[in-house]
C-alpha cells in the first residue's frame, strides 16, 4: 500500500466539539525465535470535529447527533508481509502528537475548564465507518 489513507467514520458525541484520531497500525505476528511480535505505528491523523465541513467556518456538533467525518492520515507506504494484520485505532486523543482538545467549544488555547466526551463510532449498514487504503498493483515477474 503506498499514498494517501482516509477513515471515513460515522460519528456522534455528547459534547459540543471533541477531536477523533486514527492511527494505522502494522502489526507483526509472534515469531518462531519467542519474540512475541509487535505493533508499529504507520501513520496517524486527527479531526477537530468542529471544521468537518470547513476551516473557514467551523460549527459546533449538537450533542448526540450522529455525524459522517473524514480523517486524512498522513500518506505512507508498508507492505503488510503474510502472517501480519492491519489494525487501525481510532481515539479521542493522540497527545502529545497532537495538541489537547477540552471539549467545551470555547476558543482553541483560550479553555478556562475541560470536560470527559462520551463519543461513538458507528459501524452498521447504515453508517459504514470504514477506512480506505491505497493499493499498489501487484507485478508480475517473468516467472508467472
Amino acid at each position: 500500500m503506498t499514498g494517501p489513507i482516509v477513515a471515513h467514520l460515522w460519528i456522534a458525541s455528547d459534547c459540543p466539539d471533541t477531536d477523533f484520531t486514527a492511527k494505522l497500525v502494522d502489526v507483526y505476528p509472534p515469531h518462531a525465535d519467542g519474540s512475541d511480535g509487535f505493533a508499529l505505528n504507520l501513520t496517524s491523523g486527527i479531526l477537530r470535529v468542529r471544521y468537518r465541513d470547513s476551516w473557514e467556518t467551523p460549527q459546533m456538533m449538537e450533542p448526540g447527533k450522529v455525524y459522517a467525518i473524514r480523517i486524512e492520515l498522513f500518506p505512507c507506504s508498508n507492505r503488510f508481509a503474510a502472517g501480519h494484520r492491519i489494525r487501525l485505532d481510532i481515539s479521542s486523543s493522540n497527545f502529545p502528537h497532537f495538541d489537547l482538545n477540552f471539549n467545551t467549544a470555547e476558543p482553541e488555547g483560550l479553555s478556562t475548564h475541560a470536560r470527559i466526551a462520551t463519543n461513538s463510532v458507528y459501524v452498521d449498514a447504515s453508517r459504514p465507518s470504514h477506512v480506505v487504503l491505497p493499493m499498489m498493483p501487484v507485478r508480475r515477474n517473468n516467472h508467472g
